[in-house]
């Protein structure tokens, strides 16, 4: 089987892990999470960074850190993960959505600025799958209204938009650590941001709300969001290879692209735009409408000839869970929808070998053609 995705750890993981071990420094209380936090801040260039257990926590946090509740709308695209929507939910605000471009299924200022209103209060950005959101016009927009920037680059370790590296853009950006990311702790994510403010209080969100000097006694409910000092040691070792993994990235999706460009029927990720080149967090196609199938059938023939895929994301206006809740009755996205049914992606982890990636073209080839 080639799997999905495998992650690189033939690096200094294993040696920080071991002086874990040997010090007794396992708990998130050891020094490599503040030394992960500075370090990982810095090459993102903020002021500073608030490990915590994973991505989703870092979404959930910084919704609260930013005082976001009922009565306040919150723009974020409906092709995203759950873990965007959740975290805006559970904090009682109003989830608006937007539609995503159908050549890079990110969001965009146009759609954005359609949507705004009196109540809105956040736009929560995240790039998705390879390619930056444009994120100046965005800018412009929050400027213009006054709102807070929530910006989701947990695919985007090692990108840059015009230069500046995504996580620098948002009042708080955040960032994931699962397996399947360019740089990984196991299970961690990250907040980075220039305000101090936001930053204190970040961190006591992530640590129950303990105070100074009455540790016991609690002003606001707090989370257990905590990273372990292994956690931090495995970050801080693959952080000395972003460069490495980001150039790795690259080399894939050229690959699969030379190999996969003569497939009429098949849409392939933008290779360029004008504000960045792709990084390929994971290399995404979508079947175009003349494929009488859809993406289920072609991952489920791809499985049986030992090949991982993974669908494309599902639209947050279409997930069943929110629809419980009375949300989204007659929203139509019709870009996300499509994608939605029709995308998927091929294995693109940093540990996939280039005969990997030829055998797992030439699969796709003869079940397309």
């Amino acid at each position: 089987m080639i799997p999905v995705n495998e992650p690189l750890l033939d690096g200094n993981e294993k040696a920080l892990l071991l002086e874990c071990i040997e010090t007794g420094w396992i708990s998130s209380e050891g020094p490599f999470v503040k030394r992960f936090e500075d370090e990982f801040a810095a090459r993102v260039g903020r002021k500073f960074g608030i490990a915590v257990c994973n991505g989703t926590a870092a979404l959930e946090a910084a919704v609260v850190a930013l005082d976001l509740g009922p009565g306040d709308e919150v723009i974020l695209p409906t092709f995203t993960i759950i873990s965007c929507a959740a975290a805006i939910v559970r904090a009682g605000a109003t989830l608006v959505v937007v539609d995503c471009d159908p050549l890079t299924w990110n969001m965009t200022a146009e759609l954005v600025e359609q949507k705004i209103t009196s109540k809105t209060k956040a736009i929560m950005v995240v790039h998705i799958y390879g390619l930056p959101v444009d994120m100046d016009p965005i800018l412009a927009l929050a400027d213009k209204h006054g709102l807070k920037i929530i910006e989701d680059a947990a695919e985007m370790h090692g990108q840059t938009y015009k230069g500046r590296p995504c996580g620098s853009f948002g009042d708080l950006s955040t960032f994931s650590f699962y397996p399947n990311k360019h740089i990984t702790t196991g299970e961690g994510g990250m907040i980075v941001t220039d305000n101090p403010v936001l930053a204190e209080r970040c961190r006591s969100l992530r640590n129950l709300c303990f105070q100074p000097t009455k540790r016991f006694v609690h002003e606001e409910l707090g989370f257990n969001f905590r990273m372990t000092n292994m956690q931090a040691a495995l970050g801080i070792a693959q952080l000395e290879r972003l460069d490495e993994f980001a150039q790795r990235k690259r080399a894939m999706g050229k690959r699969y692209t030379e190999l996969l460009s003569e497939i009429e029927c098949l849409q392939l990720p933008v290779a360029k735009i004008d504000y960045a080149e792709n990084i390929y967090w994971v290399y995404g196609v979508v079947l175009k409408d003349g494929v009488d199938c859809d993406a289920e059938e072609i991952m489920t023939r791809l499985r049986d000839k030992g090949i991982g895929t993974r669908p494309f994301f599902w639209p947050m206006h279409e997930q069943p869970v929110l629809k419980k809740m009375g949300l989204f009755k007659d929203e139509n996205c019709p870009v996300a929808e499509r994608v939605a049914r029709r995308g998927f992606y091929l294995p693109s982890g940093m540990a996939l070998t280039t005969e990997q990636i030829e055998e797992v073209a030439q699969t796709l080839k003869d079940i397309l053609q």
